[in-house]
């Protein structure tokens, strides 16, 4: 029989604020997180605007010795486990380290460190490459720097899947607590990807909205829409067995009752046109939570803003619920926070969780020109 697993803790470091309360309420109020680019100059660039995380201090959380020894995204991942693990009320000092792992997920890890460490080997030659290069940049190193801060040693893994690392890091890890390998996971994603190699590049793939305007930029299913805003920061939970958590009287936030993942095996960069993978890892979770689609309340979507997502995604909700489509509310928090990358997903997760504690369902800002092929309910403004 497999295990129940819980929420019992979250952690969040956003373009809307650096701590849950903050980027919840912020959410609920529809602020923005979208703004022009201060992290470096911008003169050469076509793009200008990004969703920045915002008076972020590191030695809040890490000793400084130790902030010059992590990326960004490490920085970002353990403000947020740290925030995670307090409300979750772990007592790290009776917990069985053997099972407690941990999965955070980065579409492309340490991005920061790769450019700056290319300009040293450009400009003053190899021997100057630091020699915590490799450590510092690799992917898994925000799953391996929380493990080793809180002595969790069971599985302990990344998953690095673009967009969808830090949903498929939440639902790998309620695998594992199903199938018992852990009692506690810490996961979810982490991205600090606002960099000029990582604006350019997404530039150069046309995939970002090239209007520079914070207002009208991340509009998602806006038939004006024509790119996604790239945003930074990290989003964590404290995931449990129902068992342990009801052991040591956690306060339990929800439960995880179902997940899947499918692939469209269609293209690098665009969505199948008849939405068959998103729709079928709907119709694939909805049968592992045994939820029919007339219990689902909410959907918060994937919403990046591009043409093709929002249209294909829209056909994907429509395949799975037919008619019921019409009556769900559907939202992209992506309108405020930019698109997170990797840590996208986790943050929605939390978003989603928030809005079952509190019964409120956050909007789509930005949204004022309809498109006759993106016709559900998306809470608009």
């Amino acid at each position: 029989m497999l295990n129940r697993v819980v929420i019992t803790g979250m952690g969040a470091v956003t373009p809307i604020g650096n701590d849950v309360k903050t980027f919840w309420e912020n959410c609920k109020n529809g602020v923005s997180g979208i703004d022009y680019i201060k992290g470096f100059d911008t003169t050469d660039f076509k793009v200008k605007i990004a969703a920045e995380v915002k008076d972020f201090d590191p030695e809040q959380y890490i000793a400084k010795k130790e902030c010059k020894r992590m990326d960004k995204f490490c920085q970002y991942a353990i403000a947020a486990s740290e925030q995670a693990i307090k409300q979750s009320g772990l007592d790290l000092d009776t917990i069985d380290k053997y099972k407690f792992g941990v999965l955070i997920g980065s579409g492309i890890g340490g991005l920061g460190t790769i450019e700056s460490e290319c300009k040293k080997l450009f400009e003053k030659g190899p021997s100057r490459v630091s020699p915590l290069f490799i450590p510092t940049a690799i992917s898994n190193m925000a799953s391996g720097n929380v493990a080793i801060r809180y002595g969790a040693k069971g599985i302990c893994t990344s998953v690095v899947t673009a967009c969808a690392s830090g949903t498929n890091a939440i639902g790998e890890a309620f695998n594992i607590l199903q199938k018992g390998v852990a009692d506690v996971m810490i996961a979810g994603g982490a991205e600090a990807s606002v960099t000029p190699l990582g604006v350019a590049g997404f530039t150069t793939l046309t995939a970002l909205s090239t209007k520079n305007d914070p207002e009208r930029s991340s509009i998602p299913f806006d038939k004006e829409r024509d790119g996604f805003v790239i945003g930074e920061g990290a989003g964590i939970v404290v995931m449990e067995t129902l068992d342990h958590a009801l052991k040591r009287g956690a306060n339990i936030l929800c439960e995880i009752v179902g997940y899947a993942s499918t692939c469209d095996a269609y293209h690098m960069t665009s969505p199948d046109p008849e939405g068959e993978g998103a729709a079928r890892s709907m119709e694939l979770a909805l049968a592992d939570a045994g939820v029919s689609k007339e219990e689902v309340s909410y959907i918060n979507a994937h919403g990046t803003s591009t043409p093709y997502n929002d249209k294909f995604e829209t056909i994907a909700i429509k395949r799975v619920f037919g008619d019921q489509a019409y009556k769900i509310p559907v939202s992209s928090t992506k309108s405020m926070t930019g698109h997170l990358l990797g840590a996208a997903g986790a943050i929605e997760a939390i978003v989603c969780i928030n809005a079952i504690i509190d019964d409120f369902i956050p909007p789509t800002i930005g949204l004022k020109v309809r498109d006759e092929e993106c016709d559900l309910d998306y809470v608009p403004n």
